[in-house]
């Protein structure tokens, strides 16, 4: 095979962005050979096109033997369903983000991947090729921050004005979506957050439904983890802040880093902290400190970048810049964060995901043509039941 089929269900922002991309070439070896969609406007597009075969139908594509590979760009549901499809089938997905709604849909998802190194299941998580953050995930593990203390990333420049959530049904439910900030912008945050500082072991946090857009979901989140070393982090998301703000702060032993602004600056100490608090006969003293301005520049290939290391695990047996396998630990954060509010409770991790998918359940049943504010009502009843 010297070049990718791929087919594409779900024409939306995303699923459309992609086949553009790949119609224009920018992708090397890989061709798009197939698009799915329930929305016949949506496949209209690629009449003059005919050598893009059109589905109404994901089962019907995925059987026709018209592709070497899917991209899931569906409503968040369908993620689960479709990549079990596809999977079972023997082709090769790529999932966007979420890879699905909660945990126990995420490990069936999973668990269909039985084809090894020889079937390629990749996530669309493209902020793992953003220089900053591959940067920062560089100091963290070769040792040069030294034992992480304390994490801060206050990320609410997600703002979304009611148009947004207005442009379609399924958004903002707990039946089209699955949640709010945490399932729908957050998922790429989530991923960057335990890509590089690992997973927490317990989480708490304050998820407000309905605080800023006429919705039923959360678009306001406080969360504070632990982790097993000690290690504390306040995790901070809105679509209903503006200006918002995207600032990370990790402090550790070796010093101060702070990514903002495009800017990725370490404030170094010469001593580390213990052992400069161990050491020091001055009462009030502190460590001397360098300043310094990491030389990081641009945000890496992105979208683009992961479709084609996508096309070389498939070809080259390349790595994969972002397994989906992975993709299960961002959608636990969210899980946490909401069952935590939920119950008003710590929740710790790793987390039931029966539990959570049973709340799921019934928040989705408890949703269903209601006003929010009726949604808040059966959310706080059901907290109770717990």
């Amino acid at each position: 095979m010297k070049n990718v089929r791929l087919g594409i269900v779900g024409l939306g922002n995303m699923g459309g962005s992609h086949a553009t991309q790949i119609l224009s070439g920018k992708i090397p070896r890989l061709t798009l050979a197939a698009v799915c969609d329930t929305d016949a406007k949506k496949l209209k597009r690629f009449d003059d096109q005919p050598e893009v075969q059109q589905f109404a139908d994901s089962k019907a594509m995925i059987r026709s033997g018209a592709m070497d590979a899917i991209l899931i760009a569906t409503p968040h549901y369908f993620h689960t369903t479709i990549g079990v499809d596809a999977l079972n089938a023997g082709l090769h997905v790529m999932s966007e983000k979420p890879i699905s709604v909660h945990k126990a849909d995420a490990e069936k998802l999973i668990a269909a991947h039985k084809g090894g190194k020889k079937q390629v299941f990749a996530a669309m998580f493209n902020q793992r090729t953003d220089p900053f953050y591959i940067k920062i995930r560089h100091l963290i593990e070769s040792g040069e921050l030294g034992e992480i203390r304390r994490i801060n990333w206050i990320i609410t420049n997600w703002f979304r004005p009611e148009a947004y959530y207005a442009s379609g049904g399924w958004r903002a439910t707990w039946a089209g979506e699955g949640g709010g900030v945490l399932l729908n912008q957050c998922p790429h945050n989530l991923d960057l957050f335990q890509w590089m500082f690992g997973m927490p072991a317990r989480v708490r946090a304050n998820c407000t439904l309905g605080r800023y857009h006429d919705i039923e979901v959360e678009d306001d989140v406080t969360a504070y983890m632990e982790y097993p070393n000690g290690a504390t982090a306040l995790f901070v998301t809105s679509t209903g802040e503006a200006p918002g703000t995207n600032r990370l702060e990790v402090t550790a032993e070796r010093g101060r880093l702070i990514y903002e602004n495009d800017t990725l600056t370490f404030t170094r100490n010469e001593v580390p902290t213990a052992e400069f608090s161990r050491t020091t006969e001055a009462a009030f003293s502190k460590p001397e400190t360098w300043d310094i301005t990491l030389p990081v520049s641009g945000h890496g290939g992105q979208h683009n970048a992961i479709l084609a290391n996508f096309t070389a695990a498939i070809l080259d047996g390349t790595p994969l810049i972002a397994p989906a396998a992975e993709g299960i630990r961002s959608v636990e954060l969210a899980n946490a964060m909401l069952f935590s509010s939920f119950k008003d409770k710590t929740i710790e991790l790793p987390m039931s995901a029966a539990a959570y998918a049973t709340q799921l359940k019934r928040l989705v049943a408890g949703s269903k043509g209601k006003k929010k504010k009726v949604v808040r009502e059966a959310v706080v009843d059901m907290a109770k039941s717990f």
